[in-house]
């Protein structure tokens, strides 16, 4: 039985520009890097506080003449690739790299029935031994699916992994559904907007202050497309683009200064998600004095 099974265990961000990619994550979530290429792989490890937290590799050619663009992955634990990835084919998902022995262990990159990407692995040889704590500065502390049909979505990764049901809040048009792993809430999902052309997993990363983090962002050439948004019971987040076009979050706290010169626009965001926040409870949006 893996430590990870059924979470969360590693990242990895596959970019067109891994120079670029190292510099500008460095610089807005505060890794480090660390050099852990093969002789045929180029291969980056960033770190925060001494722990390896995620991958960077270049974009693999075959993917993208296939059309693929940046974009980061989040690779499940499971005890079984090679049965786990038949198990998806057989519940109507793809298998788009069959089970293979790689630098980071055993893995397949898959999809779900509705084609959201992500990874299974097993024998994990980087990243800790146990999962970290969600609250950990420098980590991935939220998991979310922008499905095609979140309630389709939850049983096929129910079924698929065994997570839970950890609650739901219902807006005026959509339904946010808490899943949690091994006891633990990790994450949410819910039906994507119209805007949004394909589904797709999101991570959040943790950071300090979401201002500073957001300026950071924007003057290393990416971009803030959605927030800093309040979610109840503290916090704030922000959706972004890196400067080659991988799609990420972030998730921190705003200084008093920061919630003074926040624009109405910002803060209205939620009404965008149907009422609904990121982390699955409703968003009132008045502006702050």
């Amino acid at each position: 039985m893996v430590e990870h099974q059924g979470c969360f265990a590693w990242y990895e961000l596959m970019t067109t520009d891994m120079a670029a990619a190292e510099t500008f994550y460095a610089n807005v979530v505060g890794w480090g890097a660390q050099d852990a290429s093969a002789p045929d792989l180029a291969y980056t490890l960033f770190t925060a506080g001494g722990a390896s937290i995620s991958g960077l590799m270049d974009l693999p050619e075959d993917a993208r003449k296939m059309g693929a663009t940046p974009r980061w992955m989040g690779y499940v634990g499971v005890n079984d690739v090679d049965t786990t990835a038949d198990r998806i084919k057989r519940l109507g998902g793809a298998v788009y790299v069959p089970p293979t022995d790689t630098n980071i262990g055993r893995i397949s990159v898959v999809a779900d029935p509705q084609t959201a990407t992500l990874a299974l692995v097993t024998g994990l040889k980087l990243g800790q031994q146990h999962p970290a704590e969600l609250d950990e500065l420098g980590h991935v502390g939220w998991h979310e699916l922008l499905a095609a049909d979140w309630e389709k979505a939850f049983a096929f990764y129910g079924e698929l992994f065994s997570w839970q049901d950890a609650g739901a809040e219902i807006g005026p048009t959509n339904t946010y559904q808490l899943f949690s792993a091994r006891g633990q809430t990790i994450g949410g999902i819910f039906t994507k907007r119209p805007v949004e052309p394909v589904p797709y997993w999101l991570y959040y990363f943790n950071i300090g202050d979401i201002d500073a983090a957001a300026e950071r962002v924007k003057t290393g050439g990416g971009r803030i497309f959605e927030g800093p948004i309040e979610v109840p019971g503290g916090g704030w987040i922000a959706r972004c683009i890196d400067p080659q076009g991988a799609i990420f979050a972030l998730q921190g706290e705003r200084s008093q200064d920061g919630i003074r010169r926040a624009s109405a626009s910002e803060i209205g965001w939620s009404a965008e998600w149907d009422g609904i926040s990121s982390k699955g409870r409703l968003v009132v949006t008045k502006p702050k004095a």
